[in-house]
Formats: structure tokens, sequence, C-alpha cells
């Protein structure tokens, strides 16, 4: 994971962000530190991803106050992709409660890849988390409703509160990805097997590839993002879309497994609970503050932005997100003994 923090002054976590000037400045210099990067590769699996222009990049960050901060291309529209999982999950867990999705989905990192059939298998059948297609397609099976049509509403419906504005389809991503998802109907099959999923699997399927096919932008994600970040409550809209103990459950099991097999080093160099989409875009949250959007097409070998990744750490840093960044409380770090040397040899 290759960031972007060469001489950036880290600020220690105090629960308060610097001045809008000062987070406005901060966002446009994590887009111009990194709008040059050329590292990473567009993904090409779903052939309707394969065309995106590498260049594009946006970086936006929504406070939970209301305000918004962007630089780049923050309008440009993109499928949200596997993004969508942690949202779903949170209005599963709304619907549902805290027991039954723990039971059912599970919240522990497989440590594989995001599509791995391998980790069904070894752990007889259960999904293990929902940021991992298993998990996601267990997830969207849970989804209320008697029809597809109706489960898909309530997706597209609660996506769109989240974001605050009503989320189309990309017709062309989602007809894309259904030609080529014979892996996910495969992983769907295998969980209707272990009794994981009791919906039709080729519905849960064609339900999961329409959420992962809605339009969104790095704008969006920031505010879908600050919305978890102000215990459920829009703070562009106002609107109450889960409860704040979902957005705890849901922040936990984003930080555990959010960028898949890269989640422990994402947490240990940027501290904040994030999740990452094969067209680009990225999501992190610093509850009680902000979330974070951006986007750019090129992606290292998990699956995660490049240029995302070093924009979130650069923030993370700058502004004081990193949950685990602490510092000497009443005394000035001049006045302190320094003992991480003592008792060595010299």
């Amino acid at each position: 994971m290759e960031l972007d923090v060469d001489g950036v002054a880290e600020r220690v976590s105090t629960g308060a962000l610097p001045s809008w000037d000062d987070v406005e400045h901060l966002v446009q210099d994590a887009f111009e530190r990194n709008r040059g990067v050329t590292a990473g590769t567009v993904a090409d699996y779903i052939p309707a991803l394969a065309v995106a222009d590498p260049a594009l990049f946006g970086v936006s960050v929504a406070e939970v106050n209301g305000a918004v901060h962007s630089a780049g291309d923050v309008g440009h529209a993109f499928s949200i992709q596997s993004i969508s999982k942690a949202f779903v999950y949170a209005l599963v867990c709304e619907e549902l409660g805290h027991e039954l999705a723990l039971e059912r989905v599970g919240v522990n990192n497989t440590g594989l890849a995001f599509n791995s059939v391998m980790a069904i298998e070894l752990n007889d059948g259960h999904p293990m988390n929902p940021m991992v297609n298993a998990g996601a397609l267990a997830t969207t099976a849970l989804v209320p409703g008697a029809t597809a049509d109706e489960r898909w509403a309530f997706i597209q419906d609660g996506l769109s509160r989240f974001a605050g504005r009503r989320l189309g389809l990309d017709t062309g991503v989602y007809e894309s990805e259904t030609a080529t998802n014979q892996r996910n109907q495969a992983i769907a099959r295998l969980l209707e097997s272990y009794g994981r999923i009791t919906a039709d699997p080729v519905e849960v399927v064609d339900v999961y590839t329409r959420q992962c096919s809605l339009l969104v932008t790095a704008r969006d994600l920031a505010v879908m993002g600050a919305t978890l970040a102000d215990g459920g409550v829009n703070p562009v809209t106002g609107e109450r879309v889960v409860s704040q103990h979902v957005c705890r459950d849901t922040l936990a099991v984003m930080a555990a497994s959010g960028l898949y097999e890269q989640s422990g080093e994402w947490l240990f160099e940027i501290g904040i609970p994030g999740k990452s989409g094969v067209a680009g875009g990225l999501v992190a949250i610093a509850p009680g503050k902000v979330g974070i959007g951006t986007f750019s097409p090129p992606l290292d070998a998990a699956g995660n932005s490049v240029r995302g990744q070093r924009a979130t750490a650069f923030l993370s840093r700058s502004l004081g997100l990193n949950v685990f960044a602490s510092g000497v409380h009443g005394r000035p770090d001049a006045q302190l003994h320094d003992t991480s040397t003592e008792g060595q040899e010299r």
C-alpha cells in the first residue's frame, strides 16, 4: 500500500476538525499531491468498466455539520460497485437487528480475496462478513420484500437516502456485469447448498448486480459516509436513515474487512473505517467528524483505488482523523522523559 504521507505533519484526533478554510485547503492539497500518480490498472474483468478514463480523479469531504469540500472530478458519475455492500448491510441491520445479522452474515475477515469460494468451504458455508461477495450476497438475500423488484426498490431507496438524492441505475454496467457474473452465481448456489440463503439464488445475484450498478459521485460517497459518521442522520438533508447502533456495527465491519485482505494494513496506516469499489470509488469515515469520498479508476492488485488510498491517507493525517492516534495529556512533549532506549546496550 503506497501512500502519500511524506512530510505530512500528523494531527492527533481531538474530536474536532480544523477550521472550514483549513479543511478546504487540505482537500485541495490532497487532490493536487496525487493527481499526477499513474500507478494502478483500470478494472477490465467487467467490460463496461474497462473504458473508464484513468485520469479521472475527485476528492470530497463531507462534515457532520453539512459542509462539503471538494476538488477535482467530484461530479463524475460511476457505478458504486462493492461500496454498496456497507450501506445495504446497514439497511439490513436496521431491519433485522444486531444478533440476526451477526449470525447470518458474520463479521470476521477471511484473509482471502473478495470473491473467494475457498473461504466459504473453509468456514462450513458461513459467508464470514458482508464486505466480501459471499457475505454481500447473503446480506442482499435478507433484504425485505416479497419479490426481487420489491427488494431492489428497498435498496435503491435506502442508498438514495444515504446520498441525499435519487440514485439511478447504470444499465450499461448492469448488463455487462449480468453477462459476466458467473462466479457470483456459483457463490450464491454454494451458499444455498449450505442453507445460508433461502431466496432464489438467481434473483439474489440479479438484485446484487443492480445494487452494484447504481450511479454515484465522489461527493455522494462523502455524504453517504458522513451519514454513518453522524449517527445515521444525513447531515445534508437532515433525514435519519439508520440508527446510531447500526452505524456503530457497520463501521466496525468496515474497519475489519472493508479493504479485503489489505484491511489490516489500511487500518494500520490510515486508521479509519473504509470501503472500496472496483470502479474506482472509495469511502472512508471518521466517526463524529466526516465522510471522505474519492474516485479514481486505476486500482492496485487487491482492487483498491491507488489515488483514493493516497488521498485518504493524507487527509487522515492532516485532519487528525486516525482513531488510534493519541497524544500526551496536559504535558508538553519536550518535558517528557524518553525511556524508549533505556536498558538497551550502547
